[in-house]
């Protein structure tokens, strides 16, 4: 006879969890996608992301702008080179140190971080208008207690421009 080996309930709770928040991530990753849409042509998502960091931590130098992106100066570089390019992003030098430069955006890249933010909300309106009262209630303290658990810092109801890709200081990970 074959012995039914028992699971601990712990173990398959966090299977479960783990499958829904996977699933879940994949809907945001395809609806950011798609809000990136009408600006694909111009922008891939890393330089997206470089915009945001731009947005929300204002004008920065080269190597901080590499460092809360994850990425190399000179990948960080090439991304300021093409954004500039585009419009995107203007350099000028630091002020404070004549061997530094600062990057920040141009008024036509504020405006394509507000666009493809205000697109994003508008699908995750239109997806969160779906669940009833009682759904959504229970969605917001489950995903502010993984944020939490994640150390995402969260967007209060007044914030006109929260990190709209997520992507937080590294400093600030600290245990």
């Amino acid at each position: 006879m074959h012995e039914h080996q028992e699971t601990d309930p712990a173990q398959d709770d966090i299977e479960a969890v783990t499958r829904a928040v996977l699933t879940a991530s994949r809907l945001l990753v395809a609806v950011s996608a798609r809000s990136l849409a009408t600006v694909e042509e111009t922008i891939t998502l890393p330089q997206f992301r470089m915009l945001v960091v731009l947005s929300t931590r204002g004008p920065s130098k080269l190597v901080v702008l590499a460092e809360h992106l994850g990425v190399q100066p000179s990948t960080a570089m090439r991304m300021v080179d093409r954004l500039i390019a585009a419009g995107l992003v203007s350099r000028r030098t630091n002020p404070a140190n004549r061997r530094e430069t600062v990057q920040s955006l141009t008024e036509e890249g504020q405006r394509v971080v507000r666009h493809v933010t205000a697109r994003r909300r508008a699908e995750i309106t239109g997806i969160l208008r779906r669940l009833d009262p009682s759904q959504r209630s229970a969605l917001v303290s489950a995903l502010n207690a993984f944020n939490a658990a994640g150390r995402e810092p969260s967007s209060g109801a007044g914030d006109a421009d929260p990190l709209p890709l997520g992507w937080s200081d590294p400093a600030d990970d600290t245990p």
